[in-house]
């Protein structure tokens, strides 16, 4: 019982030595403070923010804000490119500034090719943050053995037989 009291003792003790004695503060602490705008709640920088502000400088705070936009472009992809195309095509995902969107068909893709500039426009009007610099159009079941992480140079392996 003695350690807790004297443990309770000593943490009252070393509060009080940092924030001070509250019975010896004199009144030239709060005119002190008054002066300097410390206290002031409506003061200069100090107005009510609405939540959005104060998630929006959170994240410009943090660096989500790629993420973020990336994210929400994938979810409105049919708001960019519209609901018929969105229904024929899905974007994949977005590596090193490009956006891979995977196409019903190969019909479908070859359109989309074509319209990749507008497509780019809607993309860096609504999402700057995103970084998006270049989509890329894929045709269903047309796997490319010339690009992707694991691609290498040269001719590769080939039939070992006789």
């Amino acid at each position: 019982m003695t350690d807790e009291h004297s443990e309770a003792r000593a943490t009252y003790l070393r509060f009080r030595q940092i924030f001070g004695d509250p019975s010896r503060r004199s009144t030239q602490d709060s005119r002190r403070r008054e002066r300097t705008g410390e206290s002031v709640p409506y003061g200069r920088g100090r107005e009510p923010k609405g939540v959005a502000d104060v998630l929006d400088a959170l994240t410009v705070e943090l660096g989500w804000n790629s993420p973020l936009a990336r994210a929400t472009l994938l979810a409105q992809w049919p708001e960019i490119c519209g609901p018929e195309t969105a229904q024929h095509s899905e974007p994949v995902g977005i590596d090193e500034g490009v956006l891979t969107v995977q196409c019903d068909s190969t019909a479908w893709a070859t359109q989309l090719r074509l319209m990749r500039s507008e497509v780019v426009g809607q993309i860096a009007a609504h999402f700057p943050d995103a970084g998006v610099t270049e989509v890329r159009f894929l045709a269903p079941n047309a796997p490319s053995w010339k690009r992707g992480p694991r691609a290498i140079p040269g001719r590769g392996p080939r039939d070992t037989y006789g």
